[in-house]
């Protein structure tokens, strides 16, 4: 261990200690207005590892050298905070909205139950499968946007925002399980351990998917007394031509098909925003703000995360399955699950029992915190403000995923 790696451990220790606190910084905005304009940006939870991880650059700089820390910063691979921000701006578009909102609609009329709850069961069950194959971001996104004006409002009961919250977290982790692309921490392990959507499916697809419909039901019978309708659209606006649909999840599909491949899906989003402006009227305003500060907060973490293997690795390799799976969930409540996982299919002689419970355990884990799966802060972008002080609590998050992941490592260890 050298005196670079322990610096990098203490900051993101720090990192994980400010966002926990970062509930108690939007108290003191209201408490010292005169310097609320400074606790709302440390209050900013996608701020925190980016933060962190400016700090951690400038302390390698100053121990190492500039150029070190700049070959450094420069060795880490962004393409997934890239690609959650273009994801998430594609997918939160109108037109892409709108078309998923009018197929969730027809089918929550078809059913013999009363349709608001219906569409909120949808959302928290179809929406995270479907993750599967438009990947786990895009899911989370459109889930969160088609929910927050029904359940994430200020009027509604503060446990049970986050109890949906946790169902919401926890459903999107497991639910892009059922392909071997769509889900961060499967992808990390899937091309070294010859892991196809055949064999996800059959493995874990199956488990996950019954995980998801037992947390959706039962979340949306809690709330069943509070959902409100979905929010008609205004009067006034335009209504969106289905060619101008079709070009927009044209544009998504896209997007998800060249994932990995950050060029390609840059040079498609530069063109997407072409079409939206040249298409305004169909348009609401691009959520680019909220897309970067998420994509800045996943690239705070690579940069921060790709210093902690050499503490996480020797305790992933230490472990039995058994005790693989349970430390798993927990770590992943500390860390990324993908990098979890990365650093798991970095261990050789890992039995086939040790690495379906590593993955099992950190796509479990998935909903227990903000920073355990990719997704978590572009929801919470999505929907904080509903919650108190405009902010998602640590704790409030904790206890609302705790019952679906209880349910997720049932089914994942049956």
């Amino acid at each position: 261990m050298s005196d670079m790696q322990l610096i990098a451990a203490v900051l993101f220790g720090l990192a994980l200690a400010h966002t926990f606190a970062a509930k108690s910084f939007e108290r003191l905005a209201d408490r010292y207005p005169r310097h609320a304009g400074l606790f709302h940006f440390f209050g900013e939870v996608e701020v925190v590892f980016g933060l962190w991880a400016l700090v951690l650059i400038l302390a390698m700089a100053f121990m190492v050298g500039g150029k070190e820390a700049i070959a450094y910063a420069e060795s880490r691979t962004y393409t997934e905070p890239l690609f959650v921000f273009v994801i998430m701006v594609v997918a939160a578009s109108r037109p892409v909205l709108e078309a998923i909102r009018a197929v969730i609609a027809t089918l929550a009329r078809l059913a013999p139950l009363r349709t608001p709850m219906v569409n909120v069961w949808l959302c928290l069950s179809l929406v995270p499968l479907l993750g599967s194959l438009i990947t786990e971001p895009a899911a989370m996104t459109l889930a969160a946007l088609m929910l927050a004006p029904q359940i994430f409002r200020k009027d509604m009961p503060e446990w049970l925002k986050y109890a949906a919250l946790g169902v919401l977290f926890v459903n999107v982790s497991i639910g892009g399980t059922l392909t071997s692309f769509a889900a961060p921490p499967v992808l990390m392990v899937a091309s070294t351990w010859h892991w196809d959507s055949a064999f996800m499916a059959s493995t874990f697809g199956w488990r996950a998917a019954i995980a998801v419909l037992i947390n959706a039901t039962v979340v949306s019978i809690m709330l069943r007394r509070h959902i409100v309708e979905a929010p008609a659209p205004a009067p006034d606006e335009v209504k969106v031509p289905p060619l101008v649909s079709a070009i927009h999840l044209a544009f998504l599909a896209a997007v998800v098909g060249f994932a990995h491949h950050p060029v390609i899906f840059m040079g498609l989003f530069m063109f997407f925003i072409g079409f939206t402006h040249a298409y305004d009227k169909y348009q609401n305003p691009l959520i680019l703000k909220e897309g970067l500060l998420v994509g800045f907060f996943l690239a705070g973490l690579v940069v921060l995360g790709g210093m902690q293997q050499w503490w996480l690795q020797p305790i992933v390799s230490s472990m039995g399955p058994t005790a693989l799976f349970f430390g798993a969930t927990a770590l992943t409540a500390i860390t990324d699950n993908a990098a979890l996982t990365y650093l798991g299919s970095l261990i050789g002689g890992l039995s086939d029992q040790a690495k379906y419970m590593l993955v099992a355990g950190a796509v479990a884990g998935g909903g227990l915190t903000i920073i355990a799966n990719a997704p978590n802060p572009a929801g919470a972008a999505l929907v904080r403000d509903g919650f108190e002080d405009e902010s998602i609590g640590v704790a409030g998050l904790l206890a609302g995923a705790l019952p679906p992941t209880i349910v997720a490592m049932i089914m994942f260890l049956l």
